[in-house]
């Protein structure tokens, strides 16, 4: 019997039964992890120790009359860099779902991680912490990779204070983690502990044998203590209905905001009374109330919107499923000039894709301008560390394909090492690997651009550029050659494939397919701040230097070119339009809004000129000359 269930709100899923690995830390005063069960797999200075009489104290989960049961005796403390340690379980646990809890007092923090879950060197739900950007403060984040992940707002905690930390992992290459952290009490199940701190997922092991312990910084100062790892939430009766990994299906890939539907088999069902609910979309599929196995379904749930079935009745079960990206390959030729609100992250949008976390690559108000070559919309801003943006494209085997963009370096003052060399953009595969790239190096106060595809070259252009210079950039791979080519100002109304190249490189490897562009930020201190705008993908030349057709404004007439006095602009609408026009240095010499067809322009020197107009959402750029 297929049903459809009512909608709530709610949290992330359960399955087994048993405790997995207890240690409460109360050795000696002073005795080392590693003569007490524990084996260090790293570093072998200031050895991991515990204190005396430093346990910590949580109600109802600490002491005798705790959930623990435990004295509260001594803790390990994670005061240095040095030595890290794990403890393995009885055996390894390979399907199902753990949960990793214990007590944190933080006395001093500097960001790192400090606990997680393992399998000999390959380490999951790292448990990191950091200062706040408030003093005093404290921010507990999670990540399964050594990339540092926070909630987008973190939560403020304090120093030397004692939390109890939840984190729940599924254990599979998927790894979705969740990581709650609390105050006061112990709550009865996922549900009363309310959403997580933070979610994360991806990068994940298939196979978790201990905790682990670790020390990264001499600024650090952390004890820990009351270690517990359970089959199911604070080790409760294990649920006979049991919910298996989910798939994910989009509905549609468009450049609108689509939908997605997930697929959760279950096994165990006709067992009890359940209620299905759901925080987005619709609970359909099979009944688990009447039905022992089958398939519960969550259709027309909003593309990047995680979804979390909750069950409740006979036994409390919750399941958070990470939103796919419904996004479309982008056809050749693909023009991209960045028509989205100023502040936005370029990898949410419908083009784009964030490959890693961090930062995000931003857009920022206006274009850069190049000579002969017309721009429109917004730019992209990034510097330092972050976010990796990843743009796909139609997949090209053969030919030559081409990239062409602009740039500008506004800031080198946070790249503090003359000689700085690093990558920050390039071409890839659809796996979103560097197949060449676009480096940069900091020579003085001025900076010179190379071309590999390597991660380190010494293949640069001798020419030194200042900052607030506009570069027009063309890469160019010939997969009949394998060539690979990059073109720096080249004069965009003479540009053909014959023009010399600036930087060649032959790659190790020749490409056997080019399927996206990629931007990267590197390193606090080696990607300068830089504009980066008009993206084009091509596989003629000529194709690089179409306008961007989906924001032409209808029915849009321009006249007379060349101009005088008066310049005449009519559309299909001919409603309020924004009237800009910029010198070809990028300075804008006209703003006007208006509703007449009439723009005065006596006032503007003789040259030539772009004139950017904006209409009802849309926008086209025409480049104009004055007589």
């Amino acid at each position: 019997m297929k049903k459809i269930y009512s909608l709530l709100l709610l949290v992330v899923t359960s399955v087994s039964f048993g405790q997995i690995f207890s240690d409460d830390l109360n050795y000696p005063d002073g005795a080392l992890l590693t003569a007490n069960g524990w084996t260090a797999h790293s570093g072998t200075t200031n050895f991991i120790d515990v204190g005396a009489s430093n346990g910590l104290t949580y109600t109802d989960y600490s002491g005798l009359t705790g959930f623990t049961a435990a004295a509260v005796g001594n803790a390990a403390q994670l005061d240095n860099t040095g030595e890290d340690v794990n403890k393995t379980f009885a055996a390894p646990v390979t399907t199902g779902t753990l949960y990793y809890t214990f007590l944190v007092n933080v006395s001093a923090a500097s960001e790192g991680y400090f606990t997680h879950l393992g399998s000999g060197t390959t380490f999951a739900a790292r448990i990191f912490v950091k200062p706040s950007v408030n003093a005093g403060k404290i921010n507990f984040g999670l990540s399964n990779t050594g990339t540092a992940s926070y909630a987008t707002t973190p939560t403020d905690y304090d120093l030397n204070t004692t939390y109890l930390v939840i984190v729940k992992y599924d254990v599979s290459t998927t790894g979705a983690a969740s990581i709650w952290v609390k105050s006061a009490g112990i709550p009865a199940n996922e549900v009363a502990a309310g959403t997580p701190e933070h979610t994360t997922t991806g990068s994940g092991m298939a196979s978790i044998a201990g905790v682990y312990l670790r020390q990264y910084n001499a600024g650090q100062n952390i004890t820990v203590d009351g270690l517990r790892v359970y089959a199911t939430w604070f080790n409760a009766s294990a649920c006979p209905l049991t919910l298996a990994a989910e798939t994910k299906a989009c509905d549609a890939t468009t450049l609108n905001i689509d939908t997605y539907t997930v697929t959760i088999p279950f096994t165990g069902g006709n067992s009890g009374a359940y209620t299905l609910s759901a925080n987005n979309g619709t609970v359909g599929g099979d009944d688990p109330n009447t039905v022992a196995e089958g398939n519960i379904t969550i259709s027309g749930i909003t593309e990047g919107t995680d979804v979390t079935l909750t069950i409740t009745g006979a036994c409390t079960i919750t399941k958070t499923v990470t939103a796919p990206e419904c996004k479309p390959i982008n056809p050749l030729p693909y023009s991209e000039s960045f028509e989205y609100t100023s502040g936005s992250a370029i990898g949410l949008q419908q083009k784009w894709t964030n490959v890693n976390t961090g930062d995000n690559i931003v857009v920022a108000d206006n274009s850069l301008f190049y000579t002969n070559f017309a721009s429109s919309g917004n730019q992209l801003t990034f510097s330092g560390a972050g976010a990796e943006a990843f743009t796909p494209y139609t997949t090209t085997t053969s030919g030559t394909l081409y990239a062409s963009f602009l740039i500008s370096v506004t800031s080198l003052d946070n790249v503090t090492t003359d000689g700085t060399s690093t990558y920050f953009a390039g071409l890839t595969d659809a796996a979103k690997g560097y197949n060449s790239r676009v480096f940069i190096k900091k020579t003085g106060t001025q900076y010179q651009l190379g071309l590999d595809t390597a991660s380190t070259t010494t293949n640069y252009d001798a020419t030194l550029r200042n900052i607030g210079d506009i570069v027009f950039i063309v890469l160019g791979y010939d997969f009949g050659t394998n060539e690979l080519k990059m073109w720096i100002d080249p004069n965009p109304n003479t540009f053909t494939a014959a023009t010399p190249a600036t930087l060649t490189n032959t790659p190790a490897t020749a490409y056997v397919d080019l399927g996206g562009f990629i931007l990267r930020q590197d390193g606090a201190a080696s990607t300068p701040s830089i504009s980066f705008d008009e993206l084009r993908v091509a596989t003629t030349t000529p194709d690089l230097f179409l306008s961007v057709a989906q924001n032409e404004i209808a029915g849009l007439s321009v006249y007379p070119n060349p101009a005088n006095n008066v310049l005449f602009i009519e559309t299909e609408l001919n409603e309020v339009k924004n009237i800009a026009i910029y010198d070809l240095l990028g300075k804008q010499v006209l703003n006007t809004t208006t509703a007449s067809t009439e723009v005065n322009v006596s006032n503007l020197n003789s040259g030539l000129y772009i004139v950017k107009i904006t209409e009802a959402g849309k926008t086209a750029t025409k480049k104009l000359v004055i007589e």
